[in-house]
């Protein structure tokens, strides 16, 4: 009892906070309204309000929300400054929606939101920095004594002990179960994927509260893939190839039906993040040693608008609501976002590749603190604060 006043009184001061865009009446528990509200929604936002859609804007006096030296949880693989970076505005930028205002990320609210809970990522690095991310947003509202933090082969858990909550990362960088899936190991030229079951993997998503999924980079390094059919566990028999779009439609299917056998959306929720772009072009297409956005609003990179299509086909026929977190068009003008150069390399690079940065610049992950907080900022509106006027 005394844990739901606590989340009450925080609701309450931010929905407060907001004004007339949001409504406590889920949190409280009365009225009509209440009954339309998602799990863990505290209040809605306008209808017609896109997150997705907006705008950068720098903002040196809000933005970071953090310092990097003082998340903990940050790879060297993410950590620009500590690897010689020198610029820092690409920091600075906040995303802004067009035309509504939301709530401002409030890790307070959101670790009594998850009291006794269990959220979980399931994804590739991409996902991964995000899950990061997020940690880093709540790094500071939690005694240092009170967290806790390890990793087990291809699963992370980050303990609120307070809380009695725990965030968590698996590594399943193609959903279905692949010859990539060692979290270490997994730099392989050919892949394979098994079509189904899933039971390797979804058998660590089942009691997850919140779920959030994403799956599209390693789905990019050749028209067609492998695919293993049957439940033997040898990898290298029956193998047949397949147009790897297809590919990934039957595999987006398989975890739409887990979700109707395994998720009761009655307490559940769960999220679909979108394809984090790439800027690893020529010229102006390419990262390394860029410092500002895309200016250009229409500007649209490289992404595979045919997966994003079966990706929002695929997700639309889900019995269970997935929430499809839009951070695509967002980050395709965040160029100057990029680890480039600033990173722990696999390897030493090469006297060739020292001659051209531009060569080994990794245009792929993003510095942090950076873009994945805003994507984590995009993700918390849409878990508390869902449009009325749709459910995803």
């Amino acid at each position: 009892m005394q844990a739901m006043k606590g989340v009450l009184a925080v609701v309450a001061l931010v929905a407060a906070a907001a004004g007339p865009f949001l409504s406590v009446a889920g949190a409280q528990g009365g009225g009509e309204e209440a009954s339309e509200l998602l799990p863990f929604a505290v209040g809605a936002a306008p209808a017609g309000c896109d997150v997705g859609d907006g705008e950068w804007v720098y903002d040196e006096a809000a933005r970071p929300w953090y310092a990097e030296g003082e998340c903990p949880y940050i790879q060297p693989q993410l950590a620009c400054q500590a690897h010689g970076r020198p610029d820092k505005a690409y920091q600075h930028w906040r995303w802004q929606p067009r035309g509504c205002s939301l709530p401002s990320f409030n890790a307070t609210v959101m670790l009594e939101m998850l009291r006794g809970k269990r959220m979980l990522f399931v994804g590739d690095s991409l996902n991964r920095g995000q899950y990061v991310s997020l940690l880093c947003l709540l790094h500071g509202a939690i005694p240092e004594g009170s967290r806790s933090f390890e990793t087990v082969d291809a699963l992370s858990i980050f303990r609120a002990k307070d809380y009695d909550a725990t965030i968590e990362f698996y590594w399943a960088p193609l959903l279905a179960e692949s010859n990539s899936d060692d979290a270490v190991e997994h730099r392989l030229e050919n892949r394979v994927i098994r079509g189904a079951p899933m039971n390797k993997h979804s058998r660590f998503w089942k009691g997850a509260d919140v779920l959030v999924f994403n799956s599209y980079l390693w789905w990019m390094t050749s028209d067609k893939i492998q695919i293993l059919r049957g439940a033997d566990d040898d990898m290298s028999k029956d193998i047949v190839e397949m147009e790897t779009e297809e590919a990934y439609r039957l595999v987006l299917y398989q975890v739409v039906r887990w979700l109707e056998s395994n998720v009761d959306p009655k307490t559940v929720r769960v999220f679909f993040v979108t394809a984090s772009p790439t800027h690893a072009g020529s010229g102006d297409d390419n990262c390394y040693n860029q410092t500002s956005p895309i200016a250009d609003a229409s500007y649209r990179g490289s992404t595979s608008r045919r997966m994003m299509q079966i990706t929002g086909e695929v997700l639309a026929s889900s019995p269970v609501p997935v929430g499809v977190v839009n951070v695509t068009q967002m980050s395709e003008r965040r160029r100057d976002a990029h680890t480039q150069i600033y990173q722990k390399q696999w390897a030493q690079p090469t006297p060739e590749q020292l001659a051209d940065p531009s060569s080994y610049a990794d245009c792929t992950h993003w510095c942090l603190p950076g873009v994945p907080d805003a994507w984590n900022e995009l993700l918390y509106w849409k878990l508390f604060f869902p449009a009325r006027d749709q459910a995803l």
